[in-house]
């Protein structure tokens, strides 16, 4: 039943118009306004090119809200899974992957072992799925470093030496597992602190690292991992471009600190492998190993 509407206007005054006319054009009014059209409303998606930026082009400064923030671990409203030990995560692993897969971790050349793949999950970096077999999910800040004295020219990563003596091929731009709820900005600053370390002054305005405006992409890339082999995996790139100072304008190395070291489970941080040494080369943008 529709509401009693008052109005200064005599049905009878309009003697022209039977009532039922009149009384259907008041109905189909009230609808109107009961029920606004669907072009009045919107529905967000969250854009897989982000472009709220602040400041200028010479010397940007961009939003940390307007990145995308790394979800904590798990899908969606899933409870992400639990392993109170390296141990208890190897005995779930154990029925999950092929028989030979765990013994191969920490052994071949350029892989990680069990007690790195606990810390992943443990802090928050890595989700696994409660699948056979279960599907590792990172989500990995990618920054396309320019080069300051040319623009056609980016920073890749060659290779890396293990703290095991092992060297691994990586060919790509500087990359880092995003922690829980941090903004891409947050990300790419501490991955350059990490990676870059003393090369890279810190000033108090933290302007030596900027991210070029509206280079923020997304995307998302399933294979086999590299650092666990027979363990599927399903990383989410959250990609920039970016200026950084104080770089060598030639090839060049840095060396990390221990992953993990603050870690609260010192035996599991210990027993894991890090990246002791990074080295890093110029190449051209077109170059097939550039990104």
């Amino acid at each position: 039943m529709f509401p009693v509407v008052t109005s200064n206007i005599s049905v009878n005054s309009c003697p022209e118009f039977p009532d039922i006319f009149f009384l259907a054009a008041l109905s189909f009014r009230l609808l109107i306004i009961k029920f606004p059209s669907s072009s009045s409303t919107s529905t967000s998606t969250s854009p897989r090119r982000c472009r709220l930026f602040l400041g200028n082009t010479t010397n940007p400064v961009v939003s940390s809200t307007s990145m995308t923030m790394a979800p904590g671990i798990g899908r969606g409203s899933e409870k992400p899974l639990h392993f109170p030990s390296p141990q208890s995560l190897s005995d779930w692993l154990k029925p999950r992957l092929p028989s030979d897969s765990l013994s191969a971790w920490g052994l071949s050349p350029g892989t990680k072992n069990l007690h790195n793949l606990w810390l992943e999950v443990s802090q928050g970096e890595t989700s696994l799925d409660d699948s056979s077999p279960p599907t590792r999910t990172v989500h990995v800040a990618t920054i396309r470093i320019l080069s300051p004295t040319s623009p056609t020219r980016v920073l890749i990563e060659s290779h890396q030496e293990l703290s095991d003596g092992s060297l691994r091929h990586r060919r790509r731009p500087l990359s880092e597992k995003m922690k829980p709820g941090e903004g891409i900005q947050q990300a790419v600053r501490r991955a350059v602190r990490e990676e870059l370390g003393s090369l890279v002054p810190h000033n108090n305005d933290d302007q030596s690292v900027r991210i070029v405006p509206g280079s923020y992409t997304e995307r998302v890339e399933e294979r086999l991992s590299a650092s666990y082999p027979g363990l599927p995996a399903r990383y989410l790139l959250h990609s920039v471009d970016a200026w950084v100072d104080g770089l060598p304008d030639g090839d060049f190395s840095t060396e990390e600190a221990a992953e993990y070291e603050d870690s609260e489970d010192v035996r599991a941080a210990h027993k894991a492998v890090f990246v002791k040494k990074h080295y890093w080369k110029w190449v051209r943008a077109d170059d097939p190993a550039a990104p």
